[in-house]
């Protein structure tokens, strides 16, 4: 606990925890929120609500790297504010928009999303050590764990007790209110050092985008791909049991498991490399294919849930070493687009593993896309270790944090 205690008393950084999860909470609603609106406001069917969060994921995914160039070049109190006020303009409007063209305004939200995440990830990089961060980022990853257990059913309560359009503008208040927070903290995106030299030439996306920011980009989209594929395989499964009643306990177990999971790798004296992790968490994954029911999943959800935070904080921590400060947020806004094109393929592509066989191989499919995305970044982390003549020790992404640390 002293690393976290150590963590929480950087300037400035506990509040702005505070504050992200709001936005982040509201943030991991919105897909909810929309799919409510769109079945029970509008009246059509799951597959034109489907139609509005694919347009919702694609602006996500494409907007991480805009979004992330603007702040390197203009900061991020503008991007914030800017995002803020697209975002009111846009859940305000929700309720009064045709279905047509509520999908091409989804679009364009995603696109210019309030970038919380982004800023969070800068924000740690720099204000905290070397000794730090791996902490840093582990809380990172438990307040997204924590965003995905409150928000979706915070959202369902509310569009129980009131109307779909209602929800809509109290998420659309959430996240501008939590992009504004973050704005009036304005965190440094640079480390003091990095602030000192003044301003530097941006380099060439060539010379920061190699083998092994690809590497940990490929494994970024293989996490949520056998994330998403996890959810879907949990309620195909509990369908077909006839419990699909329990698939919120079950999610919960896989979420309060990444919770403890995250705090735990936070205070390891030594880190992971992720290739490992990403590895254990497809190992881990695959024996919830032999569970038919509901107590069965969720003892099987422990272990795979144990992994998932260390996972994703490895992940940023990695994105953060290997990108320059003056690319920094690109190379942050890019891990957001690899998480989001992971969880829009993780869906169709484990929902038709399930339809060529039966419902618990989903979880086998998930598992072993996480597996090859494992052994591919590891690969291609070899590569660029093999292309530039370095002696035969694990590269940089493989290499514990404080080592890596010092050697960048």
């Amino acid at each position: 606990m002293l690393r976290y205690r150590q963590v929480l008393a950087v300037p400035g950084l506990a509040a702005l925890l505070s504050v992200s999860l709001l936005a982040r909470a509201a943030l991991a609603a919105d897909m909810m929120t929309l799919t409510l609106y769109v079945v029970l406001g509008l009246h059509r069917s799951y597959a034109a609500a489907g139609g509005v969060a694919a347009a919702l994921t694609a602006g996500l995914a494409l907007g991480g790297p805009l979004l992330g160039r603007m702040i390197d070049r203009r900061g991020a109190r503008v991007v914030l504010l800017s995002t803020a006020a697209v975002q009111v303009v846009f859940w305000l409007s929700v309720p009064v928009l045709p279905y047509p063209i509520l999908s091409g305004a989804a679009f364009a939200a995603g696109l210019l999303m309030v970038p919380a995440q982004l800023v969070t990830r800068q924000a740690i990089s720099a204000t905290t050590t070397a000794g730090q961060r791996r902490a840093a980022f582990a809380l990172e990853s438990v307040q997204g764990e924590l965003s995905y257990v409150l928000g979706p059913p915070i959202v369902i309560i509310c569009a129980a007790a009131t109307s779909p359009g209602a929800v809509a503008w109290g998420a659309g208040a959430a996240i501008a209110l939590g992009g504004a927070g973050i704005a009036l903290l304005n965190p440094p995106l640079r480390a003091e050092d990095e602030a000192d030299a003044g301003p530097t030439v941006r380099p060439r996306r060539r010379e920061w985008l190699g083998p092994n920011m690809i590497a940990v980009l490929v494994m970024a989209f293989g996490t949520t791909v056998l994330l998403s594929g996890t959810e879907l395989a949990i309620v195909a499964t509990l369908k077909a049991a006839g419990q699909v009643s329990w698939a919120g306990l079950v999610v919960a177990v896989y979420g309060v498991s990444s919770i403890v999971g995250g705090l735990v790798y936070g205070t390891l004296s030594r880190p992971l490399p992720t290739p490992l992790l990403l590895a254990g968490l497809g190992l881990a994954t695959v024996p919830a294919a032999l569970a038919h029911s509901w107590p069965a999943l969720c003892v099987a959800g422990i272990g795979a849930g144990l992994l998932t935070a260390p996972t994703l904080s490895t992940v940023a921590d990695a994105v953060s070493r290997l990108a320059p400060a003056g690319v920094r947020g690109e190379a942050t806004g890019l891990q957001s687009s690899a998480l989001s094109a992971g969880f829009a393929i993780g869906s169709p592509m484990v929902g038709g593993a399930i339809d060529l066989s039966t419902p618990t191989s989903g979880f086998a499919a998930a598992g072993l896309a996480g597996l090859a995305t494992a052994l591919t970044g590891c690969l291609l982390s070899r590569r660029s270790n093999a292309a530039t003549g370095s002696p035969p020790e694990p590269p940089a992404l493989l290499q514990p944090a404080e080592l890596v640390g010092q050697s960048s």
